[in-house]
């Protein structure tokens, strides 16, 4: 089966098990944008290994934005594809996390806006948008938590703004720096990445004494 992307675009997703262990090998102490470049000038190790490095987390995050999981799976391949189709005129990335994540928000946004939704934007995403569970809560606590008061954590948690709420889960459970934050979320600028996480956590030591 021939897999150049110049000649077939539209070969499906799946990289090629046996060459896992090599792939991550060879691609371990490379930066972002050198991974990216050797991407974009055909280098089907360096896309296999951005696939394996970042299709599960990728999911995750989508799946935080639409709960249609086939629509996730959908966008995160036709992201694939797509980016296959254009090697050779990419951008610089120094951040391939972030700038996937970026164009999988974008993709589905305009996906949700297809079906007829409510109009899709930061500001009025869906209240239940970037749920924080249980378990991450201890990343932010940083100690054990039980009963009444971890259910209190949960409420607080969860009581946040839908863009406090992305902006904590971009910062401890994808551990994105400032940066990275503030290009996924349309930021002009670090500092404003900085104020939203300030004031979330603010928020949650004042909902926490309560």
């Amino acid at each position: 089966m021939n897999i150049n992307p110049k000649k077939n675009p539209n070969t499906p997703i799946i990289p090629l098990p046996y060459r896992h262990a090599a792939t991550m090998e060879l691609f371990k102490d490379k930066t972002d944008t050198e991974i990216w470049s050797a991407f974009d000038a055909g280098d089907e190790m360096a896309f296999n290994y951005i696939y394996r490095i970042h299709a599960a987390s990728l999911f995750g995050f989508g799946s935080q934005i639409s709960k249609d999981q086939g629509m996730v799976q959908d966008c995160i391949q036709n992201l694939f594809i797509g980016l296959r189709r254009k090697r050779g005129s990419l951008s610089e990335v120094k951040s391939i996390k972030a700038y996937l994540f970026k164009c999988l928000q974008r993709d589905l946004i305009r996906e949700l806006n297809k079906k007829g939704g409510p109009t899709y934007n930061a500001e009025i995403m869906e209240g239940d948008s970037f749920h924080i569970e249980v378990s991450f809560e201890t990343k932010l606590i940083q100690q054990e938590q039980e009963g009444e008061q971890m259910a209190k954590i949960q409420v607080a948690l969860n009581q946040l703004t839908v863009r406090q709420r992305q902006a904590v889960l971009l910062l401890y459970e994808e551990g994105m720096s400032y940066k990275e934050i503030a290009e996924v979320m349309d930021l002009n600028e670090v500092k404003s990445a900085r104020k939203i996480i300030y004031r979330a956590l603010d928020s949650l030591r004042n909902l926490l004494k309560k």
